[in-house]
């Protein structure tokens, strides 16, 4: 069952399409990275809508959807995605599923609503720290092009924000958490992908039961490098709840 969907929230229309049937399971709600949108997930989204149900959706001003006035920050972006669900009718429980800084939006989604999600799959998420520890490692020309590629939705202020407002909502979640890291990132150097993997496995921290995979073979799209590797982590929640 495919089912596209435009759905009114308060300030816009967001597109967002089920795909699959849950039959009991939760269903998978998938959020992807800075500036993408539903179409992040094509390499993937056919294998996990046989597992449960699939939502994918445009954030707003992406994609399909309507800009939103609301700041482009994670927190307002959790409360659009949490009315997009609720007039949709798709009731939790939900696993989670964030790439780069989708992840950001999901984690705060798990922390703001811990009673509806059941898993969190992040897939190279953006740590909360990334500015202050990670980015210095990098080279100029590296720092100049992430400065300058905040032009597609939220504003570089409005991203650091939402990087704040994952430090501040940080907290223990009783959910079983799976973290990938890309281990064959582009531009890294031998030390920059070491610390890159170093933090993503303290994002670990958040959940009593996480646990870490690192796709060997993959850069910052996992999904689309090791396709399997995604599948697998989304099926291992599934099964499990």
């Amino acid at each position: 069952m495919d089912k596209e969907m435009f759905i009114h929230i308060s300030k816009c229309k967001l597109y967002a399409k089920l795909v699959g049937e849950n039959k009991g399971k939760p269903t998978v709600i998938m959020d992807a990275g800075y500036g993408d949108f539903s179409k992040a997930w094509n390499s993937v989204l056919k294998e996990i809508s046989m597992l449960s149900s699939v939502l994918i959706y445009d954030r707003a001003g992406l994609g399909r959807s309507e800009p939103s006035s609301n700041p482009r920050t994670s927190r307002e972006m959790v409360k659009e995605l949490k009315e997009l669900l609720s007039e949709a009718k798709i009731k939790p429980p939900y696993i989670l599923v964030g790439h780069s800084f989708g992840g950001v939006n999901m984690r705060i989604f798990a922390t703001e609503y811990p009673n509806e999600v059941c898993g969190l799959v992040l897939i190279d998420s953006t740590p909360e720290d990334y500015k202050e520890r990670f980015l210095p490692t990098m080279s100029q020309d590296f720092q100049q092009a992430y400065n300058k590629q905040f032009v597609y939705e939220g504003n570089y202020d409005e991203f650091m924000e939402s990087l704040k407002q994952l430090k501040d909502t940080k907290q223990k979640l009783n959910v079983p958490l799976i973290v990938l890291s890309a281990g064959k990132k582009a531009h890294y150097s031998m030390g920059s992908q070491k610390l890159w993997n170093e933090m993503q496995r303290e994002i670990l921290d958040i959940s009593s039961d996480g646990e870490l995979v690192i796709a060997e073979n993959s850069a910052h799209y996992i999904q689309n490098d090791e396709p399997e590797v995604v599948v697998s982590a989304i099926k291992k929640l599934v099964e499990n709840t």
